[in-house]
């Protein structure tokens, strides 16, 4: 079992920077992937970047390509999303999320077991 506390979300203007944590619960947590998604009003959640367990393998998607990078410390439990250059249309709720099998990345919410609560970013223009 995993659990994920997401933090570090806010209100920033646009061509600003967050970085969002996401703190995982349980001793295996070093041989999960994870992923990074988010959810607009009226839209589909989305994976903005995935990475499997060691970091060696990382997606992202066209629309944060260069703008967000994605990090993890398994001796912390934490993965991190450290997004620049924000745009409005990157507000959303973000979530971090978990899957087993972590020798590869996943784009898809069905690929995933864990999700955090998820945190709110709000970039104005």
């Amino acid at each position: 079992q995993v659990q994920l506390v997401e933090s570090g979300g806010g209100l920033v203007q646009a061509g600003g920077s967050l970085r969002l944590s996401c703190a995982a619960s349980g001793r295996t947590f070093s041989r999960y992937a994870m992923g990074w998604f988010r959810q607009a009003p009226g839209k589909e959640r989305e994976c903005v970047a995935a990475f499997n367990w060691s970091g060696s393998r990382t997606y992202y998607a066209d629309s944060v390509k260069g703008r967000f990078t994605s990090s993890r410390d398994n001796a912390k439990n934490t993965v991190y999303l450290h997004m620049n250059s924000l745009k409005p249309e990157d507000t959303a709720v973000y979530y971090c999320a978990a899957r087993s099998g972590g020798s590869g990345y996943a784009t898809g919410t069905d690929s995933y077991d864990y999700w955090g609560q998820g945190t709110q970013v709000t970039v104005s223009s």
